[in-house]
This record gives C-alpha cells, structure tokens and sequence, in this order.
C-alpha cells in the first residue's frame, strides 16, 4: 500500500482527534464507610428487627443494596477491624483478639499489643492514599497506635478511653477534650472533614463509632425514653447459660439492659443524615459510595448469653455474633430497594473496595477474599468462576466453615467440643448434630474446606 504525504499526516492525526473528542473519564468515587460497634445485621429494622427503631439506616438500605449473608471471620473487635481494612486472615495479619492492656484469664483474655509486622501491613486506606486519596479516620481504631494511626490517613480523630460524654479524642496526634455526646462529637469531624475535601480530589472516609458497646450509660435520655415500655418479645431471650462468660452481668435484667442498647442504636442511627446532607451539599452525594456495616455481632440474652465471641466458654461462634449489616448505596451503580443473598466475609470488602476505585490489590497479601462488585453491580461473573457460598471464620482456638444448609465450628484442632448445625430447620442454632452418623459427610465435608483454607491463608 502506497502513502501520500496528505494521507500520512491525516492517519496520524487521527489519534489526537479521537482523544480530544472523547468523553472525559468517570471521576473516580468518593467512599464513605460507617462502621459500628457490636452491632448485628439482626439488630436493624431492614434486617427483620421489629423493636429496634434504626429509620435511616433502613433507608440507606432502601436506596442501595444489602447483603442479607454477610459474615465477619472473627467474632471481635481488633482482630475482625484487622481483617475488614487488610482483606487478611487473623492467622496473617497477627492480631487474633481485642487488643487490651489489662488481659483477663484465658479464654477472656484479649490480646496486649498487635505483633511488630502489623504496622507494615498493607490496609485499603494505604492503597487509596498512594492513588491520591485524602483519606480521613474519625472515632475508635483499636488495632494499635490507637493515637496516631498512620496507613495513609491525612487527618485523624481517634478515641482512646471509652467515654459517651465529653470524650478526649486524639485528633492528628493530639489530645482534645471535647464537650458533649461522642456519636454527635465524632459526625462533626466527619463532617468537617468533608467540609476540606475538593471536587478534583476523591476522598475516603471512615467513621468509626462506638455505639451500641457497652457502657449503655451516657446517651441522651430522649433515646431511652424511647423504649421504657419495650419487651422486646421477638428476641427470643433466654436464661443465663451455665457456660455465659464475658458481660453475662448484662443478663441479671436483659429486658432493661436491651432497652439501653436499643437506646445506643438508635442514637447511632440517627448520626446517618448529618453525613448524607453534608455530602449533598459539597456536591459529593452522586459520586460517592456510602457503606455500613458493624465490627461484630452481638447476642442480646439469645442462646442466655450477652455478648459476642467471648461471651461463652468455650468461645462461640452462632450467626448472631458473625453476621453483620453490609449496605452499599452508589447512585447510578448499585441499584436500589435490592438484597442480595450471596454469602460474603470481611475478607472480601478489600477487594471490592479496590475494584470499585480502579485499585489493585495488593499481589503479595495471599488474600483469601473475593470483589463482591459485579453482584452489587448487577454484573456478570465470569464464566467458570461462580460465587462461592462458603465462608470461614477463626477466632483463637475455635474455627468455622459455613454454607446456605450448614455449618461446622471445630476447637482445639479438632479436639472440641465441636458442633454442627442443620442451619434450613435449626437456623437458631439449638441442636448439636456433630456426632450424629447421619450427618458424617456433610460434617466432613465442611471439616475438609476448613482444614485447606487454614492452610493456605495461615
């Protein structure tokens, strides 16, 4: 084929043309992550839950999607937060227990200190802010250098002693006394934090609160006026469990202790609007991923014991204290009024925040997750490749596998005392079928997925 000199310098104007007249790339979305404290998805009104007020978090729900499956792998605070923002294991990432500075006896022990390495883990927060996030942590960290913690974060306000009232708070570094209720003290940072953020510039943004942890003293007493008069008779309360351990003093008065944290849950709801107008107003609301979800579950006097994984000796792991809320809204992305049923972990939160803002991964993680993406996205899978209805869970001594019809919790290595559940006509978990012959494969089976993900993300 012969070139003319005019035909030369046309086909290579080509290109340029066909750049300048294409569309402007989407700009890359803002995330605002909620994270609560000891709080389960079967807390929350679009959970199912008919005595606890949570009105706007049920509307955040109704304008996205929500996870009716979502799992955390480890049913307490430092190691499960650990896993949320590192998309690792507890076995990986070291930090397999609250971190305290006081432990208790075994097994209520807690854990002291994060291992060394922990600092160099690679959290989500690292990756955005290598991309040109500005990132921003707002309330309890509790994975460490609770002060100060690095990872990417340009502006920080962290909690150190538990405190509903007048808190100190370590903001960038520096202790402030602040003056008033910690749930309305920690959205007004967040909101000034996005009051200093630009259109030009995405932003990442967690808040991390405490509520509904205990103390249940120190909220405001509209919120317990709320529920004087609640029973809460759909929550199936029982009697103390001889096995109860952490916060089983709870369970002396559970209908009034209930009514407390029901009061905290609501106060925590009622924080969602402040951040949604705030992002409305900069301009920020269309283009910005807004997510909720609880650090752990949590009992409430179900199976007679109060608290979450340490609540019983040995530890336990029913879904009351695994299964947490996991709204993402997205406007234009994610669509809205939607459940989803697929079963997803903790461990895949990473990469789907990185799938949904154009990161990698990190490739040397040995992640064991997955991007939830293209489900909330209404996306295909790829061929060959579907979802996985399986989630792991690890917590010191005790592990877990679980699909839609089962699950297996195996201690001490195999040891016990074991269990396992026929979840389609026990879903509240009440009938130990583990040495049951008639349930030897499927017990096995499970056994089997636990032992190979152990290994391979150990």
């Amino acid at each position: 084929m012969s070139w003319s000199r005019r035909s030369f310098l046309a086909s290579s104007a080509m290109p340029l043309l066909a750049q300048k007249n294409a569309p402007p790339a989407a700009p890359r979305p803002n995330v605002v992550l909620v994270v609560a404290d000891d709080l389960a998805a079967w807390m929350l009104g679009c959970y199912g839950n008919q005595e606890i007020r949570t009105p706007n978090i049920d509307r955040l729900a109704a304008a996205g999607t929500r996870f009716t499956n979502s799992f955390v792998c480890t049913p307490i605070c430092s190691a499960s937060r650990a896993t949320l923002f590192t998309g690792r294991t507890p076995m990986q990432h070291g930090i397999q227990d609250f971190l305290t500075e006081r432990p208790a006896t075994n097994p209520d022990q807690g854990q002291t200190a994060p291992p060394p390495g922990f600092a160099n883990e690679t959290m989500i927060s690292d990756l955005l802010a290598g991309a040109g996030y500005n990132c921003g942590y707002i309330g309890k960290w509790h994975m460490g250098n609770d002060a100060k913690p690095g990872h990417g974060y340009s502006y920080t306000a962290t909690m150190g002693a538990r405190s509903y009232v007048d808190p100190t708070l370590s903001v960038n570094g520096s202790p402030v006394q602040e003056r008033g209720y910690l749930a309305d003290i920690l959205t007004r940072h967040a909101v000034q934090f996005l009051d200093q953020q630009k259109q030009d510039k995405p932003f990442f943004l967690t808040v991390s609160h405490l509520n509904p942890h205990v103390p249940y003293d120190g909220h405001p007493q509209k919120y317990y006026d709320l529920y004087k008069d609640t029973r809460f008779a759909s929550f199936g309360i029982q009697p103390g469990a001889p096995n109860a351990l952490r916060e089983k003093e709870y369970l002396n008065d559970s209908v009034a202790n209930i009514r407390r944290c029901a009061a905290a849950t609501t106060a925590l709801d009622d924080q969602i609007p402040a951040l949604q107008k705030k992002l409305i107003e900069k301009g920020f609301f269309e283009n910005t991923i807004f997510i909720f979800t609880g650090d752990n579950g949590f009992l409430l006097g179900r199976h007679g014991l109060w608290s979450k994984g340490h609540a019983s000796n040995p530890i336990n792991m029913y879904d009351e204290v695994m299964q947490v809320p996991m709204i993402w809204s997205w406007p234009g992305f994610v669509p809205t009024h939607t459940i989803r049923p697929e079963m997803v972990s903790f461990y895949d939160f990473l990469p789907s925040v990185c799938e949904a803002t154009g990161q990698k991964p990190p490739a040397a993680g040995n992640l064991c997750g997955r991007s939830y993406l293209p489900i909330l996205t209404n996306k295909p899978l790829p061929k060959k490749q579907p979802w996985r209805q399986l989630v792991f869970g690890h917590f010191r001594n005790t592990e877990m596998a679980r699909d839609n019809y089962f699950k297996v919790v195996i201690r001490n290595g195999g040891k016990g005392p074991n269990e396992l559940f026929d979840l389609r006509k026990d879903p509240r978990e009440m009938v130990n079928l583990y040495d049951n012959p008639g349930f030897n494969t499927v017990r096995d089976r499970l056994a089997g997925e636990l032992a190979a993900w152990r290994e391979k993300h150990s």
